[in-house]
């Protein structure tokens, strides 16, 4: 039985646009990520301190997320 192999081989001779690309991508995903953690810190803060004890949280805990 023969395969096929169609994956080419990368190496780091990425142009000059894709670079620029990979920045941008790597720039929105750390916003991303932060913005989600802001919200969830604003969320766990909306919460009163019986809930977060429920969930196992503490309000010392919430700063620690993200």
């Amino acid at each position: 039985m023969a395969a096929f192999d169609t994956t080419r081989a990368q190496f780091d001779t990425v142009s000059f646009t894709g670079r620029i690309g990979q920045t941008f991508a790597t720039l929105v995903a750390t916003v991303v990520a932060w913005n989600d953690s802001r919200a969830t810190r604003s969320a766990l803060s909306a919460l009163t301190d019986r809930e977060l004890e429920d969930i196992g949280l503490s309000r010392c805990d919430i700063e620690n997320i993200g």
